[in-house]
């Protein structure tokens, strides 16, 4: 008796877009207006609505035949529905676009070029300017300092325009492509960030496993910032940004660079809240570290095996940070040349 033959299932599309909303409102509708745009068409979108008490994001998210709605009972925060994300996904190519982001037309089309002239590359970043200015950077990739603190490359500086393709330490949650398989792969983004840091700690993990992340100039999104958490300085991402930096910090660094790195960010977190427009916020950082060191048994766990899986040397990760205080200061982009991919 022959077995019966094999169902054969559609290819799936080549990317899948994944936008997780949660209070976005009308930058929602912004948002998927220029997704319906693109000019590269073999992308899904999922749109998951993460337990937001306003329902018009899901009514949004309907009124676009294209979107995908999944609807959470409960918050996953940015880092579990991003994982879910990945799960849904049907595509090869997994990206996380924010709901407050607004892509140029040909978006997909410059990340998915990038992906065909560098098949080594499995993580990618877009360029992202301010919605309210577009003449101002909102970042180029993720830096990450000695002192520990990462911050997107060239914020509020001046966009100059003709920047080169090159490598930065982490891609930005906001407009991200990665390699749906090697996200997975990774563990996708911790849950126990619940949200914030989630990407810089996945870039740092990345870098861990000697896979570089390209920026591609050329893949444009307008970036409001913050929308669905009260704003940059809301006492939410003020609480969660610090929290998460420490967590970054004693999981991902490399022994050798633990004696340098932790004082260092301790004396610049210290430094940051003595800053007179910052005192009202120094009793939100001070719970935030206390926090912190409550979760440590946690994110030790999982150090033991995010070390264990790290194929790049203590020397190409203090290389990849950058140990100029100015750097941080002022925000500086720091992109390398790419490095040599198998």
């Amino acid at each position: 008796m022959n077995d019966p033959a094999p169902e054969h299932k559609p290819p799936g599309p080549k990317i899948t877009v994944c936008v997780i909303a949660y209070n976005s409102g009308p930058t929602l509708r912004t948002c998927l207006e220029h997704l319906a745009a693109q000019t590269f068409t073999d992308f899904e979108a999922l749109v998951i609505d993460n337990a937001s008490p306003d329902p018009g994001d899901r009514e949004i998210a309907r009124e676009f035949p294209f979107v995908r709605l999944v609807e959470n009972a409960e918050n996953l925060g940015f880092a579990g529905a991003g994982n879910q994300g990945a799960r849904l996904a049907r595509g090869d190519w997994y990206v996380l676009l924010n709901p407050d982001a607004y892509a140029r037309p040909d978006w997909l089309e410059e990340l998915a070029g990038a992906a065909a002239r560098h098949p080594g590359v499995r993580s990618f970043t877009s360029r992202q300017v301010m919605a309210e200015d577009v003449s101002l950077l909102d970042g180029l990739g993720d830096i990450m300092s000695i002192y520990g603190i990462p911050y997107r490359g060239g914020y509020l500086s001046p966009d100059p325009g003709d920047t080169a393709e090159g490598e930065v330490f982490s891609p930005c949650g906001a407009a991200m492509m990665i390699d749906r398989a090697l996200f997975l792969d990774l563990g996708g983004f911790d849950e126990f960030f619940f949200c914030y840091s989630e990407d810089v700690d996945l870039g740092y993990r990345l870098q861990l496993a000697g896979e570089p992340t390209l920026l591609v100039p050329s893949a444009v999104i307008e970036h409001v910032g913050s929308a669905s958490s009260g704003g940059r300085k809301s006492d939410f991402a003020v609480f969660h940004g610090t929290r998460n930096r420490f967590y970054v910090v004693y999981k991902d660094t490399p022994w050798p660079l633990l004696p340098i790195v932790v004082p260092l960010h301790l004396a610049a977190v210290a430094y940051i809240s003595s800053r007179r427009e910052n005192h009202h916020h120094a009793p939100l950082v001070w719970r935030a570290f206390k926090e912190s060191l409550k979760g440590l048994p946690t994110i030790l766990k999982s150090r033991w095996q995010v070390q264990a899986r790290r194929r790049a040397s203590s020397l190409a990760i203090a290389r990849a940070m950058t140990w100029n205080p100015r750097d941080l200061f002022h925000r500086r982009p720091v992109i390398r040349p790419l490095r040599p991919t198998r």
